[in-house]
């Protein structure tokens, strides 16, 4: 495992915008308990789309949009 020194280009919380060295363009780092909940999400949208209870799952789209 390698250390780097990253630039932080937000403030500490549940998520942060850094940039790693020698990349383009910064990154997102998730906690993983957030993590979980948008793929907790997204598979309940996953399987409204399959059952094609459009309605609820564009519901459940548009709150996943919101957050």
């Amino acid at each position: 495992m390698e250390r780097l020194e990253v630039e932080l280009l937000t403030d500490a919380g549940n998520d942060a915008v850094l940039h790693l060295p020698n990349r383009k363009f910064p990154g997102l780092l998730v906690q993983d308990d957030s993590l979980s909940i948008l793929r907790a999400q997204v598979a309940e949208l996953s399987e409204l789309c399959k059952a094609r209870d459009l309605a609820e799952a564009r519901e459940a789209a548009s709150l996943l949009l919101s957050e």
